[in-house]
C-alpha cells in the first residue's frame, strides 16, 4: 500500500469513528426524548463530519485516480465528476 494511501486510510477510519460515536449519541438522545433543536444539532454534526469523511475520499481520488484517468481516459474522469457534481448538488 503507497504511504498516501495509508495516511488516507487511517484519515477515514478516525473519521469513521467519530461519526459511529455520534450516531450512538443520537440514538441515546432520541431515547432520552430530549429536545428537538438538540437532536437537530446532532444530526448536523453527523452530517457535517460525513462531509469531512467525503473530503478526504474526495481528495484522494482527484490525486490519485482522475490525474491518471485524464492521461489515459478523459472521458470517463469527466463523466464521473460531473456525475458526482450533480449527486452533490441535488
Amino acid at each position: 500500500m503507497k504511504p498516501h494511501y495509508a495516511d488516507v486510510k487511517v484519515k477515514s477510519q478516525k473519521r469513521l469513528n467519530i461519526i459511529k460515536g455520534q450516531l450512538d449519541g443520537l440514538g441515546k438522545m432520541i431515547g432520552n426524548d430530549e429536545y428537538c433543536i438538540d437532536l437537530l444539532n446532532q444530526s448536523l454534526a453527523i452530517q457535517n463530519s460525513l462531509k469531512s469523511l467525503d473530503a478526504v475520499l474526495f481528495e484522494r481520488h482527484l490525486k490519485t485516480h482522475v490525474s491518471h484517468q485524464f492521461k489515459n481516459q478523459e472521458e470517463k474522469a469527466a463523466s464521473e465528476l460531473v456525475d458526482l457534481f450533480k449527486r452533490v448538488n441535488k
